[in-house]
């Protein structure tokens, strides 16, 4: 009988068993090998056959999901479709990943989150002392229609020392945490 897995992940799986027999394998070595051979075995193709024969035997999602240890949603969207489809599912999940924010850096002041950082309180302590007044904030609304609160340290500034960027620098991609 052949077997059914990928070349990369026997080798893995072999690389693993002889770290396991070695007593004197270098720990970071034995991580190294974990490591790969859980690379390989989410890549192999002998999953994704696995779960096509499952479907052509008459198993279910939940019974699938359940077998790889995810909810049925994610084993559909991991599996569901021919080849072209998971691939191009996989790489728009990667290109949304790669996407810059769209929160534009030349807000005035500090966001919320950047203010507790600042601080070294929580996000709730600042809205807290937001509340109570001892911190000023104001909410800056882009010409976009998109709304940001911030926070200012030093003093409520005036409304008219508050410069919004222009659309022109948010159409530009600028970027924030």
């Amino acid at each position: 009988m052949s077997s059914f897995l990928a070349p990369s992940t026997r080798a893995a799986l072999v690389r693993l068993a002889e770290l396991n027999e070695d007593q004197a394998a270098p720990p970071l070595e034995r991580v190294r090998a974990i490591r790969r051979l859980v690379h390989e075995l989410e890549a192999d193709p002998a999953t994704l056959a696995g779960v096509r024969d499952a479907l052509d035997a008459g198993a279910g999602w939940d019974e699938i999901a359940d077998a790889a240890g995810l909810k049925p949603a994610a084993a559909r969207w991991r599996w569901s479709g021919t080849d072209e489809d998971i691939a191009a599912r996989l790489a728009a999940g990667r290109k949304r990943g790669a996407r810059p924010s769209s929160v534009p850096t030349e807000l005035p002041g500090l966001s919320v989150a950047q203010a507790a950082a600042t601080l070294g309180v929580t996000v709730q302590a600042v809205y807290l002392q937001v509340s109570r007044g001892k911190l000023a904030s104001r909410t800056v609304e882009l010409p976009d229609g998109r709304s940001y609160k911030r926070v200012f340290l030093d003093g409520a500034p005036d409304d008219a020392s508050i410069e919004l960027p222009t659309r022109s620098h948010i159409e530009d991609g600028a970027t924030d945490d």
